[in-house]
Formats: structure tokens, sequence, C-alpha cells
């Protein structure tokens, strides 16, 4: 019954967000366009991060959606989460044939087997191009970055909260372990905080990731042990199942030392990422606030200049 009942608040709340004209269905699952009235929602939070990045002394950089096959090999992400890759294929004149390609899809087949790979595939997470510009030396305070990027996970879903391609606005620091920790448990209070003012009833807790197989329970288990992941959870579709509208993680070493990034007095640094979810932000605002923002309190309203 509850199972029936969290499906059935999903598809209401998706029906809204449709019915409003907030979302623009594709006909894929998981992938809706939006109107300017969302991205209006999703560009005023997105400037409130960016500002607390920049008044943190944070660089900030851009990557485009896609990161080269060979950091998602020396990551172990297909090790951990190859049931959300998203590679890049494309046809190739010198070992496929074109009219048999053209063929197959006038025929509404699969014509899968006249693509190759690309070296690229689609970005999972907006700070995975970071590190490997990171390599030798820092500086003795370390790096601090924040960047933005669609990123692409595949995992169709009704969930309307839990999209195929979506945002992510991410700060990452790379530097000694005591500045790292201190840094990602400082943001969990100001993102708290900041989210609090805009009106989300938002509270954190451990968590880890989803990793696959029966190895990732070991590896989700030592996360949870080891406190290296938090995340703000905000009703969206579901009061009883609250979603993770943003992440808080510390890597220790894995990066540094896939990448050679090491500290000026020796040794590899760590590393730690925060990450907001600029859709869900801005759904968790709509559940909380109503899906007309033209009503909204007139503070929050001037927070995020609608």
């Amino acid at each position: 019954m509850a199972a029936r009942d969290a499906t059935a608040g999903r598809r209401e709340f998706t029906a809204a967000l449709v019915e409003h004209g907030l979302w623009i269905p594709t006909g894929v699952q998981g992938v809706f366009g939006r109107n300017a009235v969302f991205e209006a929602i999703v560009t005023g939070f997105d400037r409130l991060i960016s500002e607390m990045a920049c008044s943190a002394g944070a660089e900030r950089v851009e990557f485009p959606p896609v990161v080269a096959r060979d950091v998602i090999r020396r990551t172990a992400y297909m090790e951990s989460f190859p049931e959300l890759c998203g590679s890049i294929h494309s046809f190739r004149a010198a070992s496929a044939n074109h009219m048999e390609l053209v063929d197959r899809v006038d025929e509404e087949g699969d014509w899968s087997e006249f693509l190759e790979q690309t070296p690229m595939t689609l970005c999972p997470a907006a700070c995975y191009p970071i590190y490997p510009t990171c390599g030798g030396v820092l500086p003795a305070n370390g790096r601090h970055f924040e960047l933005c990027s669609y990123v692409f996970r595949a995992e169709p879903s009704d969930d309307p909260a839990r999209l195929q391609s979506f945002r992510m606005r991410e700060n990452v620091r790379i530097a000694d372990m005591e500045t790292v920790r201190a840094w990602r448990d400082g943001w969990v209070e100001r993102a708290l905080e900041l989210l609090r003012a805009l009106g989300l009833p938002a509270e954190a807790e451990i968590a880890s990731d989803p990793f696959f197989g029966r190895g990732g329970r070991l590896l989700a288990a030592g996360q949870i042990e080891d406190e290296a992941k938090f995340e703000i959870l905000c009703p969206i579709a579901s009061d009883e199942q609250p979603t993770a509208i943003a992440s808080f993680n510390r890597h220790r070493d894995k990066f540094s030392r896939i990448f050679d990034i090491q500290l000026e007095g020796g040794g590899y640094a760590e590393s730690a990422c925060v990450g907001f979810g600029l859709e869900r932000v801005a759904l968790a605002l709509l559940r909380t606030h109503g899906f007309d923002p033209s009503n909204w309190p007139t503070a929050l309203r001037a927070r995020l200049a609608l």
C-alpha cells in the first residue's frame, strides 16, 4: 500500500509540474524541458550558492558535460556505478557500412552494432573533470573550485526528482586532511542555514552512495562508519520519503593518488566535494511554497530575484 501511495505521489507531482507549464514532457522518462519560471528558480538559487563560494575564495571553472573515458576508467567508476554510465558512441565510416546503418534505422531496428566507442562519456558528476587538472604539488593552502554542469545518470524513473540529465552546482576542496574535513563540515552547516532560510524543512543525515553489487554493500557500510558522506533531505514527492537535495562527500586521498596530487610538504592531498542538485532544490521549493512563485512570500521572491 505504501509503495502504491509513493508511486501515486510521484506521478501526481509530475503531472502538476506539467499542468502548470513548469515542465515540458519529451517522451523520455526522466527527461523534461523547463519553462522560464522554473529556470528563474534554478538561477536564483544557483546565484546564492555561487555567492557563498565566491566569498570563500573559490576559483570558478566550467567544463562541458562530457569527461574523458580514461577518467572514468582510472577512478573505478564502472566498478561502482556501471548501471549509471552514459557511454558516448558514434558512427565511424572506416569500420561500418553507412547504408546498412540507414537501412537498420529505417526498419526501426537496433543500430548499435554500427557505432563505436568514442574517447568520452557523459559526465556523471560535475567535479570529475577537475581532478586530472590538479596533478603535481599544490599551493600551500591547496585548491578550492566552484563549478556547475549538466550531468547524466542512466536511471529512468517516475520520480520527478530522479532525472537522467540534471544540473549540479559543486564546490571542491583539495588540501590537507584537517582543512578538507573542516571545510566539508562547515558547508553542511551553511547549507542547512541557507535552505531553511528559504523555508525548506531541510534535515542532514549520514548517507552512502548506491554502489553496485554485493561488494557495494561493504563500501556503503564503510562510508557510513567513516561519516564520509552527508546528505540534506527535503520532501519533494513524498513527506515519508524525503529526497536528497545536496550531498557533502570526503574522498580521503582517492583522487589524489590516482592523479598524483601532492601536498607542499609531501604526501598526497585529500579532497571533498559539495554538490547541490539545482532541479531538486527548485522542486523542493515548489513543493513547499506552491506551483506559482508569484504567490510565494515576498522575502523569498526577493532572495531568489524572482
